[in-house]
């Protein structure tokens, strides 16, 4: 009964250790499911971003080739000469679908930078006219400026001038006691004073060597009485003079007299 007793034991722990087994091998199997459904869902979202990725480049492809095809059937309409427009296609290859309808050509944008052009032109001729205008004016004023400068002067001379002449000396007398004093080099020449003393500037002093003309050799003041010679040569003669000199230029001669030698 005993031995029944342990094998009845036994057999439940078996069991639950097989139970226990088959759960493990459960969990294992549940694990490795998941694991291959989680990389079959990686390899999906892959799958359909590449797809994505080759239809935007698809997309890509295409849009630049209508680009280019668009660039190829362009027509560029030519600058019109003379009023005239003209189409001038300027593709590279023939289009290979339907000919691109031709752009029409607007000159407006010509003709406002040509007005633009003209409206220049007219203010650099308006600017030009007047700078010579303004030089022209210019040139004038120094033209007429010398004509007044000479009735300027002319009034400043005239006011300058004396308006009355000199008043007339009426008594002119020659100076007296006209006289030669040897000295060691020459002769010092003297006289007097005349007794019409009124309107009288000095004295002329002199001298004509022999077969010359008058020269005057000193100018003296009216009291300055004197005036010192030099003898240069023994030869030949010379003669001296000495006159009253007045306001008015006349001039009155003292007597006469010679020496021998030449002085000066």
């Amino acid at each position: 009964m005993a031995v029944k007793k342990t094998a009845k034991k036994s057999s439940p722990k078996k069991s639950a250790k097989k139970v226990s087994k088959k759960s493990v091998a459960r969990k294992t199997t549940a694990k490795k499911s998941v694991k291959k459904v989680a990389k079959k869902s990686t390899a999906r979202k892959s799958a359909v971003k590449k797809s994505a990725k080759k239809s935007a480049v698809r997309k890509a492809t295409k849009k630049s080739s209508r680009r280019a095809t668009s660039v190829d059937r362009l027509v560029v309409p030519a600058v019109p000469v003379g009023g005239a427009r003209a189409r001038v296609d300027v593709s590279s290859a023939p289009a290979p679908r339907a000919a691109a309808k031709a752009v029409p050509f607007d000159n407006k944008p010509k003709q406002s930078a040509s007005n633009r052009v003209v409206a220049v032109v007219v203010v650099g001729i308006v600017l030009l006219a007047i700078l010579v205008w303004s030089k022209s004016g210019k040139t004038g004023d120094d033209a007429a400026a010398p004509t007044t400068s000479p009735s300027s002067s002319t009034s400043a001379t005239m006011t300058e001038e004396p308006t009355e002449p000199a008043a007339t000396v009426g008594t002119v007398e020659a100076p007296s006691a006209f006289v030669a004093i040897r000295t060691a080099d020459g002769m010092n020449l003297r006289w007097k004073a005349p007794m019409a003393t009124e309107g009288l500037t000095g004295f002329n002093v002199e001298l004509k060597s022999a077969g010359g003309d008058w020269a005057v050799a000193a100018t003296t003041g009216p009291t300055e009485l004197s005036h010192a010679v030099m003898l240069t040569s023994s030869d030949s003669w010379t003669q001296f003079r000495v006159s009253s000199v007045y306001a008015d230029g006349q001039t009155a001669s003292a007597k006469i007299f010679g020496l021998a030698g030449q002085y000066k």
